[in-house]
């Protein structure tokens, strides 16, 4: 139900204002779509306004992760500070390094904190919200760095130490980034002992697929020359001792095997929800994920009055309490649902205050069950899995995935193709 909160005539002196928390594939692509959507209507162009509030400074490609923690040349052009993201650089979008500290539904009132001020935080006032903050991941799952400056400065760091090492790179944990990781490393540094540890049986051993899928991948991780560890549970990596030529790491596992790495790398999940800014009852008690609905709207508690506006607030990406495993590519997809769907809100508030006895009636974009799927770079091999297609492998699987470098395609308007408008997205 619509409230009267600053509804009215709409005009580039009163434009919908919609507060995007997150920049990264799902909040991007929200933003993307909508503005086409306002652009291209039939009658006369919807005003709008855009914030989009980030903690990075700039969008990272999360996908090339591991390759831009393997290769220097890769790792600056995975950084695309916004200023430089072209197809929003535009009068109605703005860009806020920093972080979004509170969401006050009944009031539609967002306060940041931004990254280069001492100022007070800063309140602002909204008519849609979208969450699209995503998990925190930890080193070196992800970089921890908030501007280009210093994640170059990590990630080059981290390149340097598994180049140079003497011992092998010892990479922990056999989920999506560790086996990705592995294989790009040994990739790029052909004479760098990689070696996988894992501590299950099986790779892939927390995701919901076909025991042939995770084979494969072990298969793939070998024939790209990474050495594998299976049923080994890390259970310490103390330094060696002199420092200097002979630095590294004394590991054991909880089999009471022992080895020397130069640098141990965790590839393993400990992800948390960034959602500590939205209300409790907008949560999902067990998994601190967001409540949805298919639309893309924050679900409504039992107790409806505890979360006012829900209609207005929307949430998207790996903060979603939602099925299927968390990929970029359904990210993406959310995004343009939840960029179409309020959309439709306008359409239904400009036709409130129309002469017209017809009204607009939203026809929302609904979210389906996500079965288990997934896309893998291992090398210079592809991995894939639907429940519709099946396993599939090979060049030609990385190629269709993830063309010729995981996903990037530089030579795009935008640093990755599927956030141009009206894209289905259901890749990666």
């Amino acid at each position: 139900m619509m409230d009267s909160l600053n509804q009215g005539v709409r005009s580039t002196a009163n434009p919908f204002k919609v507060l995007i928390a997150g920049g990264c594939y799902s909040g991007l692509a929200a933003a993307i779509n909508l503005l086409d959507k306002c652009d291209s209507a039939l009658d006369a162009r919807i005003p709008v306004s855009i914030t989009i509030v980030d903690e990075r400074s700039g969008f990272f490609h999360v996908i090339g992760s591991p390759l831009a923690l393997s290769s220097k040349e890769y790792a600056d052009k995975c950084w695309v500070d916004f200023a430089d993201v072209k197809l929003l650089q535009r009068p109605d979008v703005r860009f806020v390094h920093g972080r979004v500290q509170k969401v006050d539904p009944a009031t539609r009132t967002a306060t940041y904190q931004e990254s280069s001020s001492d100022k007070q935080p800063t309140e602002e006032k909204y008519d849609y919200f979208i969450a699209a903050t995503g998990l925190r991941r930890a080193w070196p799952v992800v970089p921890q760095s908030l501007t280009r400056k210093t994640y170059l400065r990590e990630a080059g760091q981290h390149i340097d130490a598994v180049r140079g090492s003497r011992h092998p790179v010892l990479v922990v944990g056999g989920g999506a980034v560790g086996i990705e990781m592995a294989a790009e490393l040994k990739m790029v540094a052909p004479d760098v002992r990689v070696t996988l540890a894992h501590s299950r049986d099986k790779l892939l051993s927390a995701e919901p697929l076909p025991d042939d899928v995770k084979d494969r991948a072990l298969e793939l991780v070998r024939e790209a020359g990474v050495e594998t560890l299976m049923n080994h549970r890390l259970l310490s990596s103390l330094p060696l001792k002199p420092e200097g030529a002979d630095s590294g790491f004394e590991v054991e596992f909880t089999n009471g095997h022992k080895m020397t790495a130069s640098v141990v790398i965790e590839a393993i999940s400990r992800s948390v929800p960034s959602t500590d800014y939205l209300p409790a009852a907008a949560l999902d008690t067990d998994t601190g994920l967001v409540n949805i609905r298919p639309t893309m709207q924050i679900q409504l508690s039992e107790e409806s009055e505890l979360l006012p506006n829900a209609d207005r607030h929307f949430a998207v990406g790996d903060l979603i309490h939602w099925s299927g495993i968390k990929r970029c590519g359904a990210a993406m997809h959310e995004g343009r649902f939840a960029g179409l769907n309020i959309h439709q809100l306008m359409l239904q508030e400009l036709s409130s205050f129309s002469s017209s006895e017809k009204k607009h009636e939203p026809v929302f974009q609904e979210l389906a069950e996500i079965p288990p799927m997934i896309g893998l770079a291992v090398g210079k091999m592809g991995l894939s899995y639907g429940p519709d297609e099946g396993m599939k492998s090979g060049e030609d699987v990385l190629k269709l995935f993830f063309g010729d470098d995981l996903g990037f395609k530089s030579e795009s308007p935008f640093p990755f193709p599927p956030f141009q408008p009206s894209s289905d997205m259901d890749g990666i």
